[in-house]
């Protein structure tokens, strides 16, 4: 009579029972060899490859590629026979919950927390594998259990920041202080999905965009700062622009706007820093740490005033341009678009487009 060995899912981590089905490498039927790889599986920390301890016929295959699997379980059999038929296997029983939403990949530990606090699982990110330091911190980051991943439809309250790294640390900072917003995650090409930077996960690159624009979410913080890559900094307006999010002015609550201040859509003013009576501030601009601003004066679109800086009044400074830290630039100078001031320079006459200020100088030279 032919027998038949079961090819069972293995145990890769004593903190995590469950694995994704990453790949699978043979289909119903097929003839394997000893040795010969079955399926490729993952978790948050490791990945393994299954090979066939015996050679035979693959019966009864239960899952397919992307499908969440449990170790102990039969991933199928494989026989001597093409013939021979598996036992019977009995359904597991429905998690009085509700199954898990397609595509999903969470650990246990995860799922228990996710279905403690009431999340909506079907608005959980699919391309990472969610765990329970993740599960917690979006629920630290939801203040009530009607929060935007527990409810369909536009929160006007939740907010992604885009860039882990310092400045978008920072701004952070200055959305805590503000109390207005919740804080759903960071959005980074360069981080690991699922890891943690200043108690919230950072929910993919650019490509989960779209998934956290269907779950409802439409507001976005641009934390790349720009300094020495303008470009990178407009690339993610772009994306962000291009995935239909909207980035709101956001002025920390010890900074001082006097009341005639125009500020457009993407500025961030940061703590003490002032903008005085009539002045503009373009699409995107950074009015950083102490930075003053005087009346009158009129930025352009992504000019970034570093900590400190000194800008007299009726000063203009062109698009894109930028003002490093402690810099003074004085009455009625205009700063062309693009143009670099450096730290600690003094500015008493216009600068050309593109034009560069070396640090701790007096321009003009």
């Amino acid at each position: 009579m032919p027998t038949a060995a079961p090819v069972a899912i293995p145990l890769m981590n004593p903190n995590e029972p469950e694995a994704r089905l990453v790949a699978l490498h043979v289909r119903e039927g097929q003839k394997v060899n000893r040795e010969d790889l079955i399926c490729t599986l993952e978790t948050t920390k490791s990945t393994a490859e299954v090979k066939a301890e015996v050679g035979g016929y693959v019966i009864g295959l239960r899952f397919r590629e992307g499908e969440t699997v449990r170790a102990g379980e039969v991933l199928c059999y494989l026989a001597e026979s093409p013939e021979w038929e598996p036992p019977q296997i009995e359904p597991p029983e429905q998690d009085e919950l509700g199954s898990l939403p397609e595509k999903l990949r969470i650990s246990q530990p995860a799922l228990a927390l996710a279905r403690r606090h009431q999340l909506d699982l079907s608005r959980l990110p699919t391309d990472s594998l969610i765990t329970s330091q993740m599960v917690q911190a979006l629920v630290e980051s939801t203040s009530t259990p009607g929060s935007p991943l527990l409810k369909n439809g536009f929160d006007p309250q939740m907010i992604v920041v885009y860039g882990a790294g310092g400045h978008g640390k920072a701004l952070v900072d200055l959305l805590r202080a503000l109390g207005t917003y919740q804080i759903a995650g960071f959005i980074d090409d360069g981080q690991e999905p699922g890891s943690i930077f200043m108690g919230l996960p950072v929910l993919g690159g650019s490509n989960a965009l779209t998934g956290l624009y269907e779950r409802g979410i439409r507001l976005a913080v641009n934390a790349v700062g720009g300094i020495g890559d303008l470009q990178a900094r407009l690339r993610v307006f772009e994306r962000l622009a291009e995935s239909g999010f909207a980035c709101p002015a956001l002025v920390h609550p010890r900074a001082i706007i006097e009341p005639s201040a125009s500020l457009s859509a993407g500025v961030q003013v940061l703590p003490l820093a002032y903008a005085g009576s009539e002045v503009r501030l373009g699409f995107g601009t950074i009015l950083n740490t102490g930075a003053i601003v005087s009346h009158d004066c009129n930025l352009a679109d992504y000019v970034n005033i570093s900590p400190g800086a000194i800008l007299a009044g009726e000063v203009q400074v062109g698009k894109g341009a930028l003002v490093g830290m402690g810099a003074t630039i004085n009455l009625n100078v205009k700063v062309g678009a693009g143009a670099r001031i450096g730290n600690g320079a003094t500015v008493k006459s216009d600068v050309p487009e593109n034009g560069i200020v070396r640090a701790g100088t007096i321009w003009p030279e």
